[in-house]
């Protein structure tokens, strides 16, 4: 069994400033500039409260933007505004710390003008409207007492009636791939207000507000039945449209992450690396039993999980564990002692998740600490279920998981950008090959740095030591192989014509998928191709690295390097290579 994965619709987040009061650190020195920036921020704060309150900015707690059509067309006015005015402010102008923020001011406005003119989130994807409820947030972090937060999920259920009339404004022909996800999503919704939080809210002790929340769900969840009926019956069979961007909108996706590829070079990049990285699964399950094939020998190591009972107390110790080695072989500042605490998936979010890390944002200062919630077996599964469930979680995958989540990926990623002096913009803007990247480089490097080593310093190797490592190499490269073929799979349908089902076919052939959670990745590329920037991103960090290398001679650590990249927040790859690299023109550019 896969471990299921989170859709990103949105990769930039923004939140206000100029008129909250909170810290303004690192700010422009050019007066046009800064004035720009703050515009901006506090514009997606007022467009976006829900991203505002997610990121720590509880002003906007229960505020809920209705996109009308008018609204719509205002923000596409906005954002071409704010790019004729970026335009006009002379890079000759601006201090080097300047153009650093001009440049994520302009990919901040490049991906919002992408996402409102060529994806066209609000005519062209019936999940926007789907999504537009999810109150999850308010569960998760105890920012303020239950029944305010209460308030807060009931405000925003109540504008359901509202949303939904405005996705009217959905084209009449729309890609099938899409409503049929909306229908789903819809559907789940509802059953999750119904049940979920409904559970959550029989918590509260003051009836006027429990009484306020069966009021707001009903009117949501009879919102959303409407919704998806008016989907199933009325867009639904007229459902012909092609979900493909087409070369130049997946060109114009490739460059807001100011990648200067073609996208047939990427495809180009993906299916080589994807050749050599099957090659290295195969390599590694040889060592392991060169009998059998490789994906057999996957299959069988996936048995070496934990009991149901002992899930999260294994990964609890061996999360420790993980982080020890980092300290251990100085591969970078971790900035805090403070644990990511290991515990089990809320029940509402159990059916979407594996296993996550939930760090609060950049801006909260009420609900500081971080979770890495690991979903357990159900309590009415049969034990058939429970250890089908349970081979998720081998060892060896679920170290690779959390050496992703937490360390040194996401949970430190997030630690470092805390403790820089990074901008405003720079902790709100998050480049989706960079956070990604970011954690899927960390599985590799790891794993090179003698991870899956010996435990002990045995030389040479023991055999058992030799087995261990190379069935940690197994599972690393089973998590890089399904980010490869999303690389391959998101350009092939996009630019070349590649239907669903042969993207299906795709990750079953190049991945080793069984075909429900084949079906389910190539699905996701309809409405997310940015999920090639997993891969992408990894490989660009790869190349950063190599050139900064060679820059810095002798004078190169692993420490040094990963502490430089992760103190600028996360903009694209390419500016980080401006900015570390002190003559980035004399080093080959492919990424």
């Amino acid at each position: 069994m896969k471990r299921i994965a989170s859709v990103i619709l949105l990769v930039l987040t923004g939140c206000q400033f100029g008129k909250s009061g909170h810290p303004n650190p690192s700010a422009s020195s050019n007066p046009h500039l800064d004035a720009l920036v703050g515009t901006y921020l506090d514009h997606r704060s007022v467009s976006s409260p829900g991203e505002a309150a997610s990121l720590g900015y509880h002003e906007f707690d229960g505020k809920f933007v209705v996109p009308t059509v008018d609204w719509v067309a205002s923000e596409r006015t906005f954002t071409r505004r704010q790019i004729s005015r970026l335009d006009r402010i002379q890079p000759a102008n601006l201090s080097p710390e300047d153009r650093v923020e001009s440049e994520i001011l302009s990919a901040a406005l490049t991906l919002d003008q992408w996402n409102l003119e060529t994806l066209q989130s609000y005519s062209r994807n019936p999940m926007t409207y789907a999504n537009a409820l999810d109150v999850s947030l308010y569960l998760k972090r105890d920012w303020k007492p239950l029944a305010e937060r209460f308030r807060d999920i009931n405000h925003i259920l109540l504008q359901a009636p509202a949303l939904f009339l405005a996705a009217r404004q959905l084209d009449s022909t729309l890609a099938r791939p899409l409503v049929e996800t909306a229908i789903e999503v819809s559907e789940a919704t509802g059953k999750f207000i119904g049940e979920d939080i409904a559970r959550e809210a029989d918590k509260l002790t003051d009836p006027s507000v429990k009484s306020e929340f069966d009021r707001a769900s009903r009117t949501a969840i009879s919102s959303l039945k409407a919704y998806a009926e008016w989907l199933r019956t009325d867009r639904l069979p007229k459902a012909t449209a092609p979900f493909a961007l087409g070369r130049e909108g997946f060109a114009a996706r490739l460059k807001a992450e100011r990648i200067d590829l073609a996208p047939e070079k990427v495809l180009e990049l993906g299916m080589a690396e994807l050749r050599r990285e099957q090659e290295r699964f195969a390599a590694a399950a040889r060592i392991i039993d060169p009998t059998r094939p490789a994906i057999e020998v996957f299959k069988a190591i996936q048995k070496d999980h934990p009991t149901a009972e002992n899930l999260i107390s294994d990964t609890r110790r061996n999360l420790e564990s993980i982080r020890q080695f980092v300290v251990d072989r100085d591969l970078i500042t971790i900035p805090s002692e403070v644990r990511a605490i290991v515990t089990e998936t809320l029940p509402p979010f159990r059916a979407t998740s594996f296993a996550s890390m939930d760090t609060p944002g950049p801006f909260e200062t009420n609900a500081t600490q971080a979770y890495y919630y690991v979903t357990p077996t159900e309590p009415g599964w049969t034990d058939a279920q429970k250890d089908e469930w349970l081979t998720a979680f081998n060892y060896y995958t679920t170290d690779v998981v959390s050496i992703h989540e937490a360390y040194p990926g996401h949970y430190v990623q997030f630690l470092a950008l805390n403790a820089s002096k990074a901008s405003r913009l720079s902790r709100t803007y998050n480049s989706y090959a960079f956070v990604e990247g970011w954690a899927h480089y960390t599985e590799q490097m790891l794993i090179e740095e003698g991870f899956a080593g010996p435990q002990k310093a045995s030389v040479p190797p023991s055999h058992e030591d030799i087995l261990r490592a190379a069935k940690y190499r197994l599972a690393q490269s089973d998590e890089a192989l399904l980010r490869l073929c999303r690389l391959c799979v998101a350009v092939q349908m996009h630019c070349n014509g590649m239907t669903v089902d042969q993207g299906t076919q795709f990750f079953v052939e190049n991945s080793y998928y069984e075909e429900k959670p084949a079906r389910s990745e190539a699905t996701r590329g309809t409405f997310d191709p940015g999920y090639c920037f997993y891969t992408l991103g990894k490989l660009q960090i790869l190349k950063l690295r190599n050139d900064w290398q060679a820059q810095e001679g002798p004078k190169f650590t692993l420490r040094r390097f990963h502490d430089e990249l992760l103190r600028h927040g996360a903009p694209p790859i390419r500016l980080l290579r401006e900015i570390m690299l002190r003559d980035p023109g004399q080093w080959s550019q492919i990424l």
